[in-house]
């Protein structure tokens, strides 16, 4: 593989905080290593508009506590076309780019693959998603910021829910991944968690908070994943009331506010530590891989494996834990 002396750094899909910890992290790591770096506005879109800027150690000054993405991001259906990708390549070309760093998720990864395989470019792709979702990885940048910030919702509805003898449904992110859910409901307290990869019955559910209420539990904060068999939040909610009048129910959609804030110092220091990684990675030559975290060593896993295993499971320690303390 050709010499890399010009990195392109970009972020694709759903922004996450921390992605911009990483940004910081691959530049000034870079530049340490005497590359130069081209920072990629709006993902994929910005690659086929040539929407590019050079990037120095002052251009990341004072953005390693802000959340979003300073190269901010997009959804791009053209870069899926052969003639998208070749816009895009030839844009990479004519910028003097010969090895890309990616941040984003599953649909970001399946880009670059392809991208890569097409043009033997150079690609290292780092997992920013909330979501906590891709194989590979420990932690996905981002998910431990969401987490807190869901653990600080639930507590702050749990003070108006006890107040008022209220049973609150809380419905956080997770279309297809219970993580968020199952962490911040132990951390919060949560009498009951529904999740995507555990289908729960609605009478199963009612008989759990029927027993809560004859140990008089003064509130109930039910976590809803929006991924969860039953429909998300409302309509768990309704489902409920119809057969449980113990309680006044109320739901709370914590949306996309969970994306948002400044990420938190574990965020920072994975982020740094991920950056630092492939930018490393890509001047050693390797390419088409992930960056992630077991344990609590930087490991790499090829893009392919990455996308393809989709045997992330829950623990069932966790899984357990959730039901025995919320008795």
């Amino acid at each position: 593989m050709k010499e890399i002396n010009r990195i392109g750094v970009f972020t694709s899909g759903g922004d996450s905080p921390g992605m911009n910890a990483a940004i910081r992290a691959v530049v000034r790591t870079a530049l340490y290593k005497n590359k130069q770096v081209t920072g990629i506005y709006h993902g994929y879109q910005g690659m086929m508009d040539g929407d590019f800027i050079p990037m120095e150690s002052r251009s990341v000054s004072n953005i390693i506590q802000l959340g979003g993405t300073i190269l901010k991001t997009a959804r791009c259906l053209p870069f899926r076309t052969v003639e998208g990708r070749a816009q895009a390549y030839k844009n990479l070309v004519e910028a003097g780019i010969d090895g890309l760093v990616a941040i984003g998720g599953d649909g970001t990864f399946t880009g670059a693959e392809i991208f890569s395989r097409e043009y033997d470019i150079p690609v290292v792709c780092i997992p920013g998603t909330i979501d906590n979702d891709l194989y590979g990885t420990d932690y996905t940048l981002g998910y431990d910021t969401a987490t807190n910030t869901v653990i600080e919702a639930i507590d702050k509805i749990r003070d108006t829910a006890a107040s008022h003898d209220r049973l609150f449904f809380i419905e956080v992110m997770g279309r297809d991944s219970g993580c968020i859910a199952l962490n911040a409901g132990i951390a919060g307290g949560a009498e009951a968690i529904l999740l995507p990869e555990k289908a729960t019955a609605i009478d199963d559910l009612i008989q759990h908070l029927s027993k809560g209420a004859r140990q008089q539990k003064s509130s109930s904060i039910v976590i809803v994943a929006e991924g969860d068999h039953n429909g998300g939040a409302y309509n768990v909610a309704k489902r409920v009331k119809e057969k449980f009048s113990h309680y006044d129910a109320k739901v709370s959609i914590l949306g996309h506010l969970q994306r948002g804030g400044s990420p938190s110092s574990f965020d920072r220091v994975l982020a740094s530590r991920m950056g630092y990684a492939a930018v490393n990675q890509l001047i050693a030559g390797n390419t088409r891989i992930m960056i992630g975290m077991r344990g609590n060593e930087i490991c790499t896993t090829p893009l392919e494996e990455a996308i393809n295993n989709k045997e992330y499971k829950l623990s069932e320690d966790m899984l357990e834990i959730a039901e025995v303390l919320s008795l």
